[in-house]
């Protein structure tokens, strides 16, 4: 019977990230067969090794999906092949072949040049441009647009989990005591510094959950202080930072004691009144309704919001953005230049945004529940790590740690 081949290269921490296993699992997982040809290990932390291996499938369309599943691990045909282009025929209708990008590292291969991709993100199409190599989404493509197809002239780079990485690892698993809170606090106050050292963004993520647990105060001093760059969030984080700005309470709660407030039910009702008689989020803090809260702090030190709708929204307040296409592109522009995201109790808002990001961006999970942490950090990269516990208790000793003197 005859089998197809193809010879592939790796180069990386293979070992370390267990690159060497995983793929030699997918060549069984698809029926097929292996020989490694070189392997050359990599003596210190920085040097890279290498593996050249030949693979073997029963089928063409095995290899072929054998040959899509190394190239997401790294492993990419030493073949000197140009990528494949095919020429769009309709908006938004990509050839059938196209090639479905990762979020890691990628460059195609075009006259003989290796380009790197621009504008890298998961689950997109890669349109070529004369020597530019361009990260688009479906709905984006228009008719003529040459796009890559197939597996050949394409090489991923997955972030390798360094041998040194101790900076990044202080969330490997679960935290369950008030030490490693700290400690976890401490190191994501570094990142933040880092980033800012380096002129990177710092992008927030966050849930209504912020407000629940009364960590909107710290949040809204690391905004004041200059810790944060962009605030990225749904309708219910706006419609509670408001109630407790207005009246005192998030989801009829009092935040200075905990109980539940008389009539409390209406409260954020009120408050989307209260910011729709104003005409908006900005112009309710330009007249002197709205004095405190997040997005007070956003305007008033020229950060930027993206409130994104959903189904489920009460009003929604007239700064949502209930068009989804729209919200994911104004997602997509304060997500340019980040460095670091700390994602803070939305398991929505927070899986859409690590899916936006290339793998080399940090992301810190903060959540009580641990699948939402798990789900975020599982994303095949080193530089996502969860965080389990409380958002409020994390955003006050965050705001502790980075601003000095500061109380709740």
């Amino acid at each position: 019977m005859k089998a197809f081949h193809e010879t592939v290269e790796a180069e990386g921490h293979l070992i370390d990230s267990h690159v060497m296993e995983a793929v030699f699992d997918k060549v069984v997982e698809h029926q097929g067969s292996f020989q490694v040809e070189e392997f050359r290990i990599g003596r210190t932390n920085s040097e890279a090794s290498y593996m050249r291996m030949r693979v073997e499938a029963p089928t063409e369309e095995s290899m072929g999906r054998l040959l899509e599943d190394l190239l997401g691990l790294g492993c990419s045909p030493v073949s000197k092949e140009n990528a494949v282009l095919r020429e769009v025929e309709r908006d938004c209708c990509a050839p059938e072949d196209f090639y479905s990008t990762t979020n890691h590292r990628t460059q195609v291969r075009i006259k003989r040049a290796w380009a790197d991709v621009e504008n890298q993100r998961m689950d997109a199409v890669i349109v070529v441009e004369g020597k530019r190599a361009v990260c688009r989404r479906l709905r984006d493509i228009r008719q003529g647009d040459l796009v890559v197809c197939g597996q050949h002239g394409i090489r991923v780079m997955p972030e390798s989990k360094e041998r040194n990485r101790l900076a990044f690892a202080f969330m490997s698993n679960g935290i369950s005591s008030e030490r490693q809170v700290q400690t976890a606090v401490e190191q994501t106050a570094a990142l933040v510094r880092q980033a800012k050292e380096q002129e990177q963004r710092v992008v927030v993520v966050a849930g209504p959950v912020v407000v629940h647990t009364g960590g909107g105060p710290a949040l809204a001093e690391l905004i004041r202080q200059g810790f944060v760059d962009a605030l990225l969030a749904g309708n219910a984080l706006g419609v509670h930072d408001a109630e407790s700005a207005l009246h005192g309470t998030s989801l009829g709660v009092r935040l200075n004691d905990g109980r539940l407030e008389e009539h409390g039910h209406r409260n954020h009702m009120r408050a989307i009144n209260a910011i729709y008689h104003c005409g908006g989020i900005r112009q309710a803090v330009e007249c002197g309704r709205l004095t405190s809260g997040i997005l007070y702090q956003c305007v008033t030190s020229g950060v930027p919001f993206v409130l994104a709708g959903s189904l489920r929204d009460d009003g929604p307040l007239p700064d949502t953005v209930a068009d989804m296409n729209m919200a994911q592109d104004l997602y997509q522009e304060q997500l340019r230049g980040a460095g670091l995201v700390l994602c803070l109790g939305s398991m929505l808002h927070s899986i859409a945004t690590g899916n936006m990001l290339p793998s080399w961006v940090k992301i810190v999970c903060v959540d009580i529940n641990p699948a939402v942490a798990t789900k975020v950090s599982d994303r095949g990269t080193g530089q996502a790590v969860g965080v389990v516990t409380d958002v409020g208790l994390f955003l006050d000793l965050l705001a502790k740690c980075l601003c000095p003197g500061w109380q709740k």
